[in-house]
C-alpha cells in the first residue's frame, strides 16, 4: 500500500494538524480528490490524494499534529487498466469413463443442468390473493397518505411498508421523507458537531466530495458563535490553534519566511509605468454588454498580463533549488490575499496565462473567496510559480515585495491613478499603474527583468489579445 503523507503546504510550513478527515477506510479516491482537511499556522486547507486506489486505513486521527512527511494514511493503489491479470486455468474436457452408454448429445444435455430442460407440463394457473392482502402494489394507501407523501416529494412505490398487509403508514412516510433530506454523506465530525451544536442536518448543504457534508459546513450553519463548543468538542480543536491564537501563529510563520527570504535570496527591484487608456476603454465597452456579475475587474487585465509576461519570459517563472533555477511547468499565478483576521495567503490560479478573461475573473474571485473561508486546496498553496501582489484596493500606488521562497520572481500593481501623460507630443489626462518586479539575482539581471516588465507593457496596451 501507498502512504499519504502530510504534504508541504509551504515553504514555511514544518507541522501541520488533521482536522477532518473527508473519507473513509474502504472509500475509492481519485488522484486530485480531497480527503482530509489540515490546518497549518496560516489557513485552513483541503489536501488532495497523490494516488488513485481505496482508502486501507487511517493512522491519523482529527486533532492530531504531525511532522511534515508523516503518514496520515495507507492508500491500495488501484490496478493499471493495462495490468495482466492472473487467467484462469481453462477447465479440461472430461474424458468419457469407459462403460458410460451415453451418446454424445445425451452427455452434453446432462452437462447442462435442467435449465436447458424443457419443463414437464403446462404451467400452473396462477391463484389470486386473497383480498385484503398487499401483493406490493400501490395505490390501496388512503387519501391522507398519498398526499403527504406528494408533499414530501416521497416516491410510495419505494417505500416499504410497516402497515397491516405491508401497507405503507404516515410514520413509514415521515421516516422516508426524512431520509430523503439528509445529505448523502456526512463526515463524522461533521456528525458529531452537529448533535452538539444543535443544527438539523437536513437543511445543511454540502461542499464536500459528491455533496458530502463537513464540519465546516455544519459550523456555517450554526446559531451564533460555534467556536467555543467546537472547541469543546471535536477532538479537532482541542489539538488546533484556537481562532485568538492563530494570527500569532501566522505572523511568526510569516516573519520565519520573509526573514529567511532576505537573509538568503539577492532582491533586485524594477519599475515602470503603464498606460492604461486602452485597456481601460476596452474593459468598459466590453462590461457594457455583461451581466453585473460578469464584468471584469482591472486586476483581470494586470493578471493575465503578468501571466503572458512570465511565458514569454520564462527564466523569472519558477523555482531556485539546490542551487539552481527549475523552471515551472506552467504558469501558476500566485496571488496574496489579504484574510480578514489579518496575514495574508498566495494560493496559485493554474495555467493562468491560458485562461480567457472571464474564466480569469471568476477563478480569481473563487480563489478569493475560499481563501477567506478556509477552504483551499493544497495544489493552490503550494504550486505557484510567481507571485503577484495587488494593493491598489488599498490605495497604494507602488509596491515592492519579498520574494517568496523558493520562487524568484514577485510582480506588484498600485492604484490606478490619473496623471499627466504625452502622447504623440500632445499632453493629457491619462489612467496609469506602477508595475514593480522583485527579482532573484542568482536566477536572472535586470534586463530579464526589464524585459519583463516591457512584456506586461505591451501586452496591456492590446488588451483584446489578452
Amino acid at each position: 500500500m501507498a502512504e499519504f503523507t502530510m504534504p508541504s503546504l509551504g515553504a514555511d510550513m514544518d507541522e501541520g494538524t488533521l482536522q477532518e478527515w473527508l473519507v473513509r477506510a474502504g472509500d475509492r479516491v481519485r488522484k486530485g480528490d480531497a480527503v482530509a482537511v489540515v490546518e497549518t499556522a496560516k489557513s485552513t486547507i483541503e489536501v488532495e490524494c497523490f494516488e488513485t486506489g481505496t482508502v486501507g486505513r487511517l493512522l491519523v486521527g482529527p486533532g492530531t499534529t504531525v511532522p511534515v512527511g508523516a503518514a496520515l494514511a495507507l492508500i491500495e493503489p488501484a490496478a493499471e487498466p493495462g495490468a495482466p491479470k492472473e487467467r484462469e486455468k481453462p477447465d479440461k474436457p472430461k474424458k468419457p469413463r469407459r462403460g458410460d452408454g451415453a451418446r454424445p448429445e445425451e452427455r452434453v444435455a446432462q452437462e447442462r443442468g435442467p435449465a436447458a430442460q424443457p419443463a414437464p407440463g403446462p404451467a400452473k394457473e396462477q391463484v389470486p390473493a386473497p383480498a385484503g392482502v398487499n401483493d406490493g402494489a400501490r395505490g390501496d394507501e388512503g387519501p391522507l397518505i398519498r398526499h403527504l407523501a406528494e408533499q414530501a416529494g416521497v416516491d410510495l412505490d419505494a417505500v416499504h411498508g410497516s402497515g397491516p398487509g405491508k401497507r405503507v403508514t404516515r410514520a413509514d412516510v415521515e421516516r422516508a421523507a426524512a431520509a430523503r433530506r439528509l445529505p448523502a454523506r456526512i463526515t463524522p465530525l461533521a456528525r458529531r458537531l452537529a448533535g452538539e451544536l444543535g443544527v438539523d442536518l437536513s437543511g445543511v448543504t454540502g461542499t464536500g466530495r459528491d455533496g458530502a457534508v463537513r464540519a465546516a459546513d455544519v459550523r456555517q450553519a450554526a446559531p451564533g458563535p460555534a467556536a467555543p463548543a467546537e472547541q469543546e468538542s471535536s477532538g479537532a480543536a482541542a489539538a488546533s490553534p484556537s481562532a485568538e491564537h492563530r494570527p500569532a501563529g501566522m505572523r511568526e510563520a510569516i516573519a520565519g519566511l520573509m526573514a529567511r527570504a532576505n537573509r538568503e535570496i539577492p532582491h533586485y527591484y524594477l519599475s515602470t509605468t503603464v498606460d492604461l487608456a486602452a485597456a481601460m476603454d476596452w474593459m468598459h465597452e466590453y462590461n457594457r454588454h455583461c451581466p453585473l456579475g460578469a464584468r471584469l475587474l482591472p486586476a483581470a487585465l494586470v493578471l493575465k498580463a503578468a501571466a503572458r509576461a512570465a511565458r514569454e519570459v520564462p527564466a523569472l517563472n519558477g523555482f531556485w533549488t539546490d542551487g539552481r533555477f527549475s523552471a515551472g511547468r506552467g504558469v501558476h499565478l500566485g496571488v496574496a490575499v489579504s484574510l480578514r483576521g489579518g496575514g495574508l495567503v498566495a494560493p496559485a490560479l493554474h495555467d493562468a496565462d491560458t485562461l480567457e478573461l472571464p474564466q480569469l475573473m471568476a477563478g480569481l474571485k473563487d480563489l478569493v473567496h475560499r481563501a477567506r473561508t478556509g477552504r483551499l486546496r493544497g495544489s493552490e498553496v503550494s504550486d505557484a510559480t510567481i507571485t503577484v501582489t495587488n494593493l491598489g484596493d488599498q490605495g497604494v500606488e507602488s509596491v515592492l515585495g519579498v520574494i517568496y521562497p523558493p520562487q524568484v520572481a514577485l510582480v506588484g500593481f498600485g492604484r490606478v491613478v490619473e496623471r499627466p501623460w504625452a502622447v504623440d507630443g500632445l499632453l493629457g489626462v491619462r489612467p496609469v499603474v506602477t508595475a514593480t518586479l522583485s527579482a532573484d539575482h542568482r536566477a536572472t539581471d535586470g534586463a530579464v527583468g526589464a524585459r519583463y516588465l516591457t512584456a506586461v507593457d505591451r501586452f496591456l496596451q492590446s488588451p483584446e489579445e489578452l
